[in-house]
């Protein structure tokens, strides 16, 4: 029997006998019209690409997004095209082989922790009207609350987790708390407000059950920013453009461009907050001695990670 390992601790040329998470399952053919399965697998270290080229149909459709497999190989890392496990075999795992806990990614921060720091930030908003709308959605007796909580922030590229959108939310808000007193004109309430609610649309844009995220039907036909303007709308209007415009620009979904100086610090800070998380992502996939990732398409480039890595290893 092969110890199992995290995948973040896995060597070159070493083999592989334990249970892993699919990310991603895609059946592809080769040249010659063979089926072969491509993979991504994970544990809550990271993930890994993995290929089984000898692949049957029963054997294709055990490996849905979501699910825990006991598989089987060897991985290494190729010159040309990175890290990946080269499978043997794989079948569906028992629940006796694994705790769920030791595949599923997740915040550094403990969630209760950032549940604290999110009823802190929410006390420094003073106007009644806006306390009254995070307490109506996000109190501690909230439905709305209880879903915020654990959901992911997305399907890919930025806190793809439980606890991701409170995760992502509160550090878009504590971003702006802390500049929006840099900048004379800011509303510090109704810029904090927007920050804690402006990803508020997920809720209703993704199907969260384990580790698979999908997008609902409504996620797919009106989006979340539409999905959260209307769940605002039913409680307040007063910050429905933060809402409308925090993607930025109209080719990335806004309806609208930023037009106050809330709505600009928002969509500035929910920008840098999404880009540091894919820097995350991107790290958990290196392998030790790997400084730059591959081109990724949420930073339209590749990322470096010398000064964090050694660092790291200082430590």
């Amino acid at each position: 029997m092969v110890a199992a390992v995290f995948v973040r601790e896995l060597e070159d040329g070493q083999a592989v006998d334990q249970v892993l998470l699919v990310r991603e399952a895609e059946v592809r053919s080769t040249r010659n019209g063979s089926d072969f399965l491509r993979l991504v697998l994970a544990d809550s270290s990271g993930s890994v690409p993995a290929v089984l080229w000898d692949c049957p149909g029963d054997t294709a459709r055990l490996a849905a997004v979501g699910v825990a497999l006991r598989v089987a190989g060897d991985y290494g890392v190729h010159p040309r095209y990175g890290p990946q496990l080269r499978l043997r075999s794989l079948r569906a795992a028992r629940p006796d082989e694994y705790v769920l806990e030791d595949l599923l990614d997740g915040p550094a921060r403990d969630p209760d922790q950032m549940e604290g720091d999110l009823r802190a930030l929410v006390a420094t908003v003073q106007d009644g009207h806006l306390r009254g709308l995070l307490d109506r959605l996000l109190g501690t007796g909230s439905e709305v609350w209880r879903a915020y909580r654990v959901a992911p922030a997305a399907k890919y590229y930025h806190q793809a987790y439980r606890h991701g959108l409170l995760e992502h939310s509160l550090t878009v808000a504590q971003g702006v708390n802390a500049i929006a007193s840099s900048f004379p004109g800011v509303d510090h309430d109704v810029a904090v407000t927007g920050a804690l609610l402006h990803d508020i649309g997920k809720l209703e844009a993704y199907a969260f059950e384990g580790a698979a995220i999908d997008l609902t039907d409504a996620g797919r036909l009106q989006g979340e920013i539409a999905l959260g303007y209307y769940r605002v709308r039913r409680e307040i209007e007063a910050i429905l453009h933060i809402i409308l415009s925090h993607h930025g620009t109209l080719e990335h979904g806004s309806p609208v461009m930023p037009c106050t100086r809330e709505a600009t610090l928002v969509h500035m800070v929910d920008n840098l907050g999404g880009k540091l998380g894919s820097f995350d992502r991107l790290e958990k996939e290196l392998v030790d001695g790997q400084r730059w990732s591959g081109f990724d398409k949420a930073l339209s480039a590749p990322a470096y990670f010398a000064a964090s890595r050694e660092a790291a290893r200082a430590a």
